[in-house]
């Protein structure tokens, strides 16, 4: 899910903007940062689900018990874990987590400070409470083979975009902030 990070450490953008511009700018970078996160959420985060509980046989709970209490707020953790990561791509690193429309600045600060990747982080909470709110070992494997993508994912693709577009910067970042663990902020 993300691509980038937090504070921003350098602009990939001329700073000639004028504040009425950067205003304009930031609202159509936030219109597509969400539509973008919509997409992903109603895809991955949902319709996915949704078909591996149906193949499985799996529907809702006879009642709610202190399973799924538990399944609903992890996934309503990661679910604001991923939209905090959204609005900080969008109004720090003026981009989308999207790979064709990445942000134009690095971003460290917010859920960033703390850990590199914590928009997928988010979203494999959200999956995981579905399991537990659902007990579906289903989609338990639904939530190992998104862990297993997205980390060839962040291996293969993002990392390496990321020290192209911003070097030195991006390499003081993973230095300082664990990819999956989180770290205590210096």
């Amino acid at each position: 899910m993300p691509l980038y990070g937090g504070t921003v450490l350098r602009g990939l953008t001329g700073s000639s903007e004028t504040p009425h511009n950067q205003g304009g700018r930031t609202i159509f970078v936030l219109i597509r940062a969400v539509t973008y996160a919509a997409v992903f959420i109603g895809f991955v985060l949902i319709f996915l689900p949704a078909r591996v509980l149906e193949w499985s046989g799996v529907g809702a709970p006879p009642r709610i018990g202190g399973v799924q209490v538990v399944g609903a707020l992890m996934t309503l953790a990661g679910g604001a874990l991923v939209i905090s990561c959204v609005l900080a791509f969008a109004f720090i690193g003026r981009g989308t987590p999207a790979p064709f429309d990445p942000p134009r600045r690095l971003v460290v600060r917010g859920p960033y400070r703390w850990v590199r990747n914590p928009m997928y982080i988010g979203a494999a909470l959200a999956l995981a409470g579905a399991a537990v709110f659902y007990q579906s070992l289903a989609l338990a494997g639904f939530v190992a083979a998104f862990l297993v993508a997205t980390i060839l994912f962040v291996w293969l693709y993002e990392e390496p975009v990321l020290r192209r577009m911003f070097g030195a910067d991006y390499d003081a970042y993973c230095a300082r902030v664990g990819r999956w663990w989180p770290r205590r902020p210096e």
